[in-house]
């Protein structure tokens, strides 16, 4: 899948630069020139990461930043800063607004592009387009292939991406409400027991090679994917 970029940005030109570059570099790329329409965007969609001016009129992309950290929904969205601010007060009120980085302008397009992938290697590791795994479990994102010991899993698009999002974060339990908002996406309405009947899928899949314990039933909390014990 894409990884989606929503970057707010007031100067035209700027505005697109970036979504030029960021499209040759393989992102899929939302504009939007001041906080209140990037909100607007955020309130149907969240990308997979935010690019966020900070001077934009009105209200600035720092107040937009703080706001978003204090909403639930939003909390865990990957932000950069990216301001002509450059002093080092103006850096440390940005990364105090819990951004998770802090671009100076004039900025090179590679550079920008190297902070994004390591900001999304970070926090969505599996919207950076990198191969991921655990133990003998293989899931190439370009290719689109699932693999155990080198043979190749067939799944369903929604149990790709169920283990593609398990395998972004192993070791770690997750509720069906967060599955449901990581898989499926927060605006969409599903019955949380969807989730089981998926993991159930998932399992049957990786069950000929050997490799449906990795999916480990938390009870009372979740599930997660793990070295079984």
């Amino acid at each position: 899948m894409t990884p989606t970029i929503l970057a707010v940005e007031d100067e035209p030109a700027i505005l697109e630069l970036l979504a030029v570059n960021l499209a040759d570099a393989g992102f899929d790329v939302r504009t939007a020139p001041d906080a209140e329409t990037a909100q607007r965007m955020l309130r149907g969609e969240l990308p997979d990461l935010l690019l966020l001016d900070w001077m934009l009129p009105g209200r600035s992309g720092l107040a937009l930043a703080r706001e978003l950290r204090a909403d639930p929904r939003t909390r865990e969205l990957p932000i950069i800063m990216v301001s002509a601010r450059g002093e080092e007060a103006d850096r440390v009120a940005g990364l105090e607004a819990w951004v998770d980085d802090y671009v100076t302008k004039p900025f090179s397009p590679r550079e920008l592009k190297a902070r994004i992938r390591a900001v999304l290697r970070r926090r969505a590791p599996e919207s950076a387009g990198e191969p991921l795994a655990l133990g003998p479990i293989r899931l190439d994102p370009a290719a689109h292939r699932v693999g155990v010991d080198g043979r190749e899993v067939p799944l369903g698009p929604t149990e790709y991406r169920l283990l593609r999002f398990l395998l972004a974060r192993p070791e770690r339990v997750h509720t069906r409400a967060q599955l449901l908002d990581g898989v499926w996406g927060d605006q969409v309405a599903i019955e949380e027991r969807t989730v089981d009947v998926h993991i159930r899928r998932l399992r049957l899949a990786l069950e000929p090679f050997g490799a449906q314990d990795f999916v480990e039933t938390v009870r009372g909390a979740g599930y997660r994917l793990a070295m079984p014990r």
